[in-house]
């Protein structure tokens, strides 16, 4: 733990100096040679996050895209709108494209033809001012750590379901994420898949194993469904399709419960810690491609803000920002405990309904 808070800092130093350095004396398709603090920051990063390659040639290539995702990071952080911080990451030395053929997932299209939808009924009812389900002992399960295996959706969709298990029972509890990719009802394993797949899964195998007996792979394994095998732990009697209405999602989410969500994921590729209120240019509402679990909301305080490697000019100061707080499934080293952002209009919300004959307080 030492090591890792100093590499942090080590890195937050020197990438202060470096960022106006790549801007300035590199375009993005220049290929070096790159100053030597660069590639001790990228050496730190090797260290942090685990990383080698296979020759020089690979290593030069990398290094130029943690250059350049460092700059993009730059940019960003001088657009955000909110309190947000962006840099180095466990995805820094990766492409946006290699970024998104690992983590994304299809985009949503349609809706399934089961599973109830909910209309904008609630959406005048009065909320509390914050809402946090990470507070309430047993109801969010730990971090997640989907790896190469493209399957937000199924651990967005476990994660779903042993909130309200715990909500309903008091106990906690955590499901089989294996068991989805093994049995899936039309997903496809780690090549992707939609979260109503997993809870149509759900249904069909009444129930799901525990993440204990039914482990996770990272890999799916065909025709190697093992379903009937284990005792169920945890199980649904439906699921429903919200509206595009954040009144609505907020009132479900504070009264019932967490609920999936799916957003743009392409800047929390430089994503490091606070509240993100992205642009329209760094967060297209249209295109939504990862799956997490929505635990909550607040508003930030007003803040001073943060002064620009790139600028000597004082600090913008930063408003007061709604947002929603989000559980994602890339493992504990990547952002806060959880991220918090505020991206209006995803698309593809969904909520299992708790076990028949239990209601929800």
């Amino acid at each position: 733990m030492a090591l890792t808070t100093c590499l942090f800092t080590i890195l937050a130093l020197l990438l202060a100096s470096l960022t106006q350095n790549i801007t300035g004396s590199h375009g993005a398709q220049n290929l070096g040679p790159w100053p030597l603090e660069l590639k001790e920051v990228f050496k730190l990063f090797q260290i942090q996050f685990n990383r080698s390659y296979l020759n020089p040639a690979e290593y030069a290539r990398r290094l130029d895209i943690f250059a350049q995702n460092l700059a993009k990071a730059q940019q960003l952080q001088e657009e955000d709108l909110g309190t947000a911080e962006f840099g180095v990451t466990p995805f820094s030395d990766l492409t946006e494209e290699e970024f998104g053929k690992i983590y994304g997932h299809w985009k949503a299209d349609g809706s399934p033809s089961m599973g109830r939808k909910a209309g904008p009924e609630e959406a005048g009812k009065p909320l509390p001012s914050t809402c946090d389900w990470r507070n309430a002992d047993g109801i969010i399960s730990s971090i997640k750590n989907q790896g190469n295996c493209k399957c937000c959706w199924a651990m967005a969709a476990a994660g779903n379901i042993e909130a309200l298990w715990g909500i309903t029972y008091r106990q906690s509890v955590e499901v089989s994420v294996q068991e989805l990719l093994d049995c899936g009802h039309c997903g496809d394993g780690c090549k992707g898949g939609f979260v109503w797949d997993a809870y149509i899964t759900v249904l069909n195998n009444s129930g799901l194993a525990s993440e204990k007996d039914y482990p996770f792979q990272g890999h799916t394994r065909a025709h190697m469904c093992l379903a009937k095998k284990f005792k169920k732990v945890a199980w649904i009697q439906d699921f429903i399709m919200l509206q595009e209405n954040e009144q609505t999602i907020a009132w479900y989410l504070a009264t019932q419960g967490p609920i999936t969500v799916t957003i743009n994921m392409k800047p929390l590729q430089h994503y490091r810690n606070g509240v993100f209120k992205a642009t329209p240019t760094t967060c297209d509402p249209g295109v939504v491609n990862h799956s997490v679990l929505l635990v909550g909301f607040g508003k930030s305080k007003v803040e001073e803000g943060i002064q620009s490697a790139s600028s000597a000019s004082c600090c913008r100061p930063r408003p007061s920002t709604p947002y929603w707080i989000l559980k994602n499934s890339w493992g504990d080293n990547w952002g806060e405990e959880v991220s918090r952002i505020h991206c209006k209009r995803g698309q593809g919300r969904t909520g299992p309904l708790p076990p028949s004959g239990l209601d929800v307080p």
